[in-house]
């Protein structure tokens, strides 16, 4: 497991309609904030801010093709000549992360075959390099 310390972050937030809104600098839009989101966007920061991964290389929730289904990934970080390089699987903090949470990372792959995988859910990370479908857990993430 990865101990992710995340940095001081200030979010915009807005309450709209009795609903809770916040801008994803990501995806340039307001967002509704529930559990999952709460963590999607915290490790953004983490992602940009700690470990200095370019915002630009990364997307948020775009649409893959798994055969004849249409799935969303969360987060994918792409490498500098515009590969998949990363997908990152958010949870909201009360799911465990189980082999349930990494099939389904493992099913984004099917599409996207990148060589670093990860789950997280706020409290708990676990990351994976898939060296020709294997996995093997790393103490900590990639450098960008």
């Amino acid at each position: 497991m990865i101990k992710i310390d995340y940095p001081p972050y200030q979010p915009k937030i807005k309450e709209e309609a009795g609903k809770e809104f916040i801008f994803d600098e990501f995806r340039k839009r307001w967002v509704i904030l529930n559990p999952e989101e709460w963590v999607r966007q915290n490790f953004l920061q983490y992602l940009t801010q700690t470990k200095k991964y370019p915002a630009s290389l990364i997307a948020v929730e775009k649409e893959i093709k798994l055969g004849e289904l249409r799935k969303r990934f969360d987060v994918v970080v792409y490498d500098r000549n515009s590969k998949p390089w990363m997908i990152v699987e958010c949870k909201e903090m009360n799911v465990v992360l189980d082999k349930s949470v990494l099939d389904q990372v493992l099913r984004y792959n099917i599409s996207l075959d990148v060589p670093y995988l990860v789950i997280t859910n706020g409290s708990h990370c676990y990351a994976f390099f898939n060296k020709t479908g294997q996995l093997i857990e790393l103490n900590e993430l990639p450098s960008a």
